[in-house]
């Protein structure tokens, strides 16, 4: 039987490298090794000096965790061992911006760049140095943990501090970051805003404070605080960089793109600024310039993994073999960034399949699925048993006793389901009516789901949805209340709007509880053609059941299982609408969704496509064009690769669906 990587770490210490090493060996021949394994056996490889073999150890590691800052600094340490101290420089720099705990790493750069005789960089380096041991030391702890994802551990030592200096700014922000990567936003936007009370002149924390108030949606307070900013120091890019994403997300584009312009003039080179100035673009619809955009910022930085993935997510580019060429040879670069890795593997799959290489493209979706997943805490099993939760609690008697107590508007239409199964489609369709007004994938049910969660305690109340049988039946009616004042700054003055967030079918009972009156579209598609357009899809978040095959069969499954019990226990609530058949029957397909929503058949309906409004999501481009069977049994050439779908699915599943 191997060691454990903490008996391991204690052979280490006592300097037994030989058997740490055999021990190593041991534990990396299995079948899913941990990837601490590959740093120690560096470690002790470099202790015994054998650098080459420390180096490949390091490689390697960084394939499955580019952002490893250890691994970078003992590539550092490596480096330097071997003379090579320009290639050591760069390995400490790296080390500290994947880890900014990593004081060794700091020290190590201020030695060499003395060497080099760069005083400015020296004083830079020796500035974060400061700042690093002003801190407290459990904080210092805490950046560690966050740094390797130990986010549980890293909230737990937070909090412990935070009991002892509660208002300790940066104790703020670090607790407030763990929240925001583990999805408590609410409490995140707390702590940020209680920093910036306590300290209005700390950037850093007003700075997260827009970032957590954009997370959740919060436009227009998040830039109330961008102006702040830009107010305190006007000549400062970064803070008109922020002013402008928070222009951006209001929909002033025009103010937005002239800001970003402006920052370009000054810093002409910026692939971040032309990458952002492309979003802006391509959500306006004005794709060509988009597309002119991200080559920029290409040209000017040539591994911005996020400018390409930014052409391949216009799902309307195709890449020429020379742009494929290169971004393979940088995804082979050991040393690009987590985020770069992922976007170029994205880039590659949409590529090479663009190119009917489809062996290549399902490698490299599935490389960039593998890296996602390798960082995410998702268990599919639990999400099955969160889900079958709401079946057991929300039956037939329940809804009898507390169907009715909501608040009474008739304004929200929810489109849901999963996400690339046409519900952006959907609502282009139904904003082109002059009574309903399209806005965005809302975040609010799945943060009053959050709150409602986070009510429980193990000894008193139970967790979600039991939490509703503890609630006083006055207080769903002010939940939907809530949700349509907090929802109001989307909207344009018509009396309907969409919310179109797709997990909102995982809380359909909760929706009938505070607001009877909703009107619900459930949009589907082909089960196939959905799963692997998910796993194809690179989201910015919310989405982790997409990064394996088996995980999105098992999520589909769950969905299918949960629609069929809100028809049950809420018949004629849900709408459901097929993709296919709205590429079949449009017109058919429009009056119907129509009736449900209460409202007269309008003609630019079906005239969707010429409807100009801001899109956000993946589908942007594609909503800009007449219906059509383009994607229809895109899954097709891959099917030699789609077994563990398949598998999941089912055959009961699969016999339902055309095409298959």
């Amino acid at each position: 039987m191997a060691d454990t990587l903490e008996e391991i770490q204690r052979k280490i210490i006592a300097k037994e490298f030989k058997l740490a090493l055999e021990s190593l060996n041991l534990l990396l021949a299995q079948k899913e090794p941990p990837p601490d394994a590959l740093y120690m056996q560096a470690v002790c490889y470099r202790y015994t000096n054998q650098l080459q073999l420390a180096l490949k150890s390091l490689d390697q590691l960084k394939q499955v965790w580019p952002d490893h800052g250890r691994a970078h600094q003992e590539e550092g340490h490596t480096y330097r061992a071997l003379g090579k101290l320009e290639l050591a420089l760069r390995a400490y720099e790296r080390a500290f911006y994947y880890n900014p705990a990593l004081e060794s790493s700091l020290r190590a750069q201020i030695e060499l760049l003395n060497r080099k005789e760069q005083a400015d960089r020296v004083q830079r380096v020796q500035t974060q140095l400061e700042y690093l041991l002003n801190l407290p030391k459990p904080l210092i702890s805490v950046i560690d943990l966050i740094s390797q994802g130990k986010l549980i551990k890293a909230e737990d030592l937070c909090r412990k501090f935070m009991q002892k200096v509660p208002r300790h700014i940066e104790g703020m922000r670090l607790l407030a970051d763990i929240g925001i990567r583990l999805g408590v936003l609410e409490d995140a936007e707390f702590l940020l805003e209680s920093a910036v009370a306590l300290d209005p002149a700390n950037t850093k924390a007003r700075i997260d404070y827009i970032n957590a108030l954009r997370k959740r949606q919060k436009y227009t307070k998040a830039l109330s605080q961008a102006e702040q900013l830009t107010t305190s120091a006007p000549g400062n890019l970064q803070f008109q960089s922020i002013f402008a994403i928070e222009c951006m997300q209001t929909g002033d584009f025009e103010t937005a793109l002239e800001k970003f312009d402006a920052i370009l003039k000054k810093l002409p080179g910026d692939a971040a600024t032309l990458t952002s100035r492309g979003h802006a673009l391509k959500t306006r619809g004005d794709s060509n310039e988009a597309v002119d955009s991200y080559h920029k910022a290409i040209h000017y930085h040539h591994a911005h993994g996020e400018a390409y993935y930014s052409l391949a997510n216009l799902k309307t580019y195709r890449f020429n073999d020379g742009e494929i060429s290169s971004m393979q040879q940088m995804a082979k670069d050991g040393n690009l960034s987590f985020m770069d890795r992922v976007y170029l593997n994205f880039a590659l799959g949409k590529g090479h399949e663009d190119a009917t290489n489809y062996s290549e493209s399902f490698r490299y979706y599935q490389q960039g699925n593998f890296l996602k997943k390798s960082q995410s805490r998702y268990k599919a099993d639990q999400m099955t048993q969160e889900l079958q939760l709401q079946k057991e609690f929300f039956d037939t008697t329940f809804f009898s006793s507390y169907g009715n107590l909501g608040f009474e508007a008739k304004d929200p239409i929810f489109i849901l389901g999963l996400p690339r199964a046409g519900s952006t489609l959907l609502e282009q369709i139904l904003s082109s009516h002059s009574s309903i007004d399209g806005t965005l994938e809302l975040p609010n049910i799945l943060s009053l789901s959050q709150r409602l969660r986070r009510l429980s305690t193990k000894d008193q109340v139970p967790g979600y949805p039991q939490i509703f049988a503890f609630l006083e039946k006055a207080q769903f009616r002010e939940f939907g209340k809530i949700y349509i004042e907090d929802t109001q700054i989307h909207r344009q003055g018509a009396p309907m709007f969409i919310d179109k967030m797709p997990n909102n079918f995982r809380h359909i009972g909760l929706i009938k509880l505070i607001l009877p009156n909703a009107k619900i579209i459930d949009a589907r598609r082909n089960p196939m053609d959905c799963c692997f357009s998910g796993f194809k899809q690179l989201f910015a978040e919310g989405q982790e059941f997409s990064y394996d095959l088996r995980d999105i069969g098992q999520y589909y499954r769950d969905y299918l299982d949960l629609m069929a019990h809100w028809d049950s226990v809420l018949p004629g609530f849900i709408l459901r609408v097929n993709n296919e058949d709205v590429i079949d029957d449009l017109e058919g397909q429009v009056r119907r969704m129509l009736d449900f929503c209460g409202l007269k058949f309008e003609e630019s309906c079906l005239n969707f496509h010429r409807t100009k409004r801001n899109v956000r999501t993946p589908s942007a481009e594609q909503v800009r064009k007449p219906v059509s069977r383009v994607g229809v049994a895109s899954w097709k050439p891959f099917e030699e690769f789609l077994t563990p779908l398949k598998e999941t699915l089912g055959k009961e599943i699969l016999a339902h669906s055309t095409g298959i």
